[in-house]
This record gives structure tokens, sequence and C-alpha cells, in this order.
């Protein structure tokens, strides 16, 4: 099965090695056929404390490194 790979923003990176990273997803509302907004916070394994608050990173599944941590930063998202 293939892992999941996620785009967010980074929140916080105070934590030694693991960064927040706030990824936000958008469906249509089932009744009101509106454009709904839902963020969500990913606490992600960052080895080499690269990423900086306000990067755009993608983040993707890995097995659980400690008990929060259970995503791995894989690369700085290109820049649309």
């Amino acid at each position: 099965m293939p892992k999941r790979v996620l785009q967010g923003v980074v929140v916080s990176d105070k934590q030694d090695k693991t960064i927040v990273v706030k990824v936000e997803r958008r469906y249509s509302h089932p009744l009101l056929k509106k454009t709904v907004r839902r963020t969500k916070n990913y606490h992600a394994h960052d080895e080499n404390n690269v990423a900086k608050i306000g990067d755009v990173v993608l983040i993707e599944e890995s097995a659980p490194i400690s008990k929060l941590k259970t995503w791995r930063l894989v690369e700085q998202a290109p820049q649309a």
C-alpha cells in the first residue's frame, strides 16, 4: 500500500527534529453544496532541522517515531 503524502505549511519548528505542519483540505458540503475548508496539524520528523516557519513542505506517512509523530518530512514543496 502506498504511503500518503500531504502538503502543508510549517507553523512551528521550536522542537528539536520535529515540525508541526498545518494541512488544509477542501470538500463540498453534502447538503449546502458550499466549499468547506478544514485544517489539521500533524507532527512530522525533521531529521536535519531544515524546515522553518512558513515553509511549504511535503510530509509522508511512516512507522510511529514517538507518541505524536507518525509523519516524516519528505522535501520542501515547489513554490507555485
